[in-house]
């Protein structure tokens, strides 16, 4: 074979192998761009709605049931009425009022309790009481028995309850003005009494 034939296809395989590597560091590089300019991966992150605090619910407070006695429409009477009701409530779901009641030491604003007495007195009962009775037996008001305190003047069952059921809650009474804290006594019924009870 002529030396001119040899040569030709060595040169044409080293064209190839450089044509070759040409394309593979074009290709490389163009890899390595794509991989170099890629944008970095976001981050999602999920953040939860703060949780909402529930208000707690309001009790509801139960109804309270009074006993009213005395100078009203309808007496003794057994009412109920919403928790928080006051003194003139009372009277009113009695009928009100009735001709003559006497409100001194009465106070309609107060605030009622679950098993109050509500005792309204009339003029009726002080025009009724005795300016004196020196002959009388007096009575230990702190040891007096129901029947005991009903004989006293101008003191009925319910009144007489008052008195002890007040006596029980607070202790014996230390004179004549503690007496004037028992709910339908009032001034005319502490004068009337003052010679008939002693406080021992």
């Amino acid at each position: 074979m002529a030396p001119h034939e040899t040569q030709q296809p060595r040169r044409a395989d080293w064209a190839f192998m450089l044509l070759t590597a040409a394309l593979i560091v074009v290709i490389g590089g163009a890899a390595a761009v794509v991989v170099w300019t890629r944008p970095a991966p976001v981050e999602i992150v999920i953040v939860p709605p703060q949780p909402t605090s529930t208000p707690a619910p309001t009790p509801t407070r139960e109804p309270i049931t009074v006993y009213v006695t005395g100078a009203v429409n309808r007496p003794n009477q057994l009412v109920t009425l919403p928790h928080g009701s006051r003194v003139q409530d009372a009277v009113n779901a009695a009928g009100g009022l009735i001709d003559g009641a006497q409100l001194t030491g009465v106070n309609l604003a107060g605030i009622l309790r679950d098993g109050d007495q509500v005792h309204v007195p009339s003029q009726a009962d002080g025009a009724n009481l005795p300016t004196a009775l020196p002959s009388a037996r007096t009575i230990a008001i702190n040891r007096a028995t129901m029947d005991e305190l009903t004989a006293l003047p101008g003191i009925g069952p319910a009144l007489a309850a008052q008195i002890v059921a007040y006596r029980e809650a607070n202790g014996p009474f230390a004179d004549l003005a503690a007496l004037d804290a028992v709910p339908g006594i009032g001034a005319r019924t502490l004068e009337v009494l003052e010679p008939l009870v002693t406080f021992d």
